[in-house]
């Protein structure tokens, strides 16, 4: 799960293994597997870093596709 903010300020948490898509238009909007859009106050490359956390937490992440990684 990833933490996230509304952009009336509310947190929430998202299971980030049911992200579709992150686009930045200008807010940071995430498409669901399911096709639901979910607008957050979080920039797109905090939005980034928090799902490589979470995925590397569970093992589901090679150091290989690491920002910056080799």
């Amino acid at each position: 799960m990833i933490r996230l903010q509304r952009l009336n300020g509310q947190f929430f948490l998202l299971n980030a293994l049911l992200i579709e898509q992150v686009e930045a238009i200008p807010e940071t909007s995430i498409t669901l597997i399911g096709g639901k859009k979910i607008i957050v106050k979080n920039e797109i490359e905090d939005v980034y870093t928090l799902i490589n956390d979470c995925f590397e937490k569970v093992g589901v992440l090679g150091s290989v596709f690491k920002k910056g990684g080799k």
